[in-house]
């Protein structure tokens, strides 16, 4: 996958790991380079969701909107991964990819920072982090 400028020379690709921002996503995406974790909730039927659409999953409802997140969260399952060979996965190995069941109540894809395998437990209280580079991506740790 490229950018739409990738034909231009001098223009890069995009990794795996680097999410493709668009006018829809732009708040979620600038949010968290402020160290913020949004989320949608709909106005109908109150329930939140995530990943970011721009509807309700639930009741199809266009009447959703932003919210922060507590970014409290808890370990719903985890694999602990010890080869990828999609940059820039490879030079990360091993990672802990995972599922947590966020505080406002939607599960979400991440991954599990700063804490070891023997560590990690089904409902370890975590808390919500960024991995700095060319998009700021939510993390978890362990909550302290």
């Amino acid at each position: 996958m490229t950018r739409p400028d990738a034909a231009r020379p001098g223009a890069g690709t995009v990794d795996a790991a680097t999410p493709e921002i668009d006018a829809f996503t732009r708040a979620y995406w600038d949010a968290a380079a402020e160290g913020r974790l949004l989320i949608r909730r709909c106005g109908a039927c109150g329930r939140a969701h995530h990943y970011p659409r721009e509807f309700c999953p639930y009741c199809w409802s266009e009447d959703v909107t932003w919210e922060q997140a507590s970014g409290r969260a808890t370990l719903y399952t985890w694999s602990v991964i010890h080869r990828n060979d999609l940059p820039p996965f490879g030079t990360r190995v091993p990672y802990t990819a995972a599922v947590v069941d966020l505080a406002e109540g939607p599960r979400m894809m991440t991954e599990v920072v700063g804490c070891g395998e023997e560590r990690l437990r089904i409902g370890m209280e975590l808390r919500v982090d960024f991995r700095d580079g060319e998009v700021a991506v939510p993390v978890f740790r362990a909550a302290l």
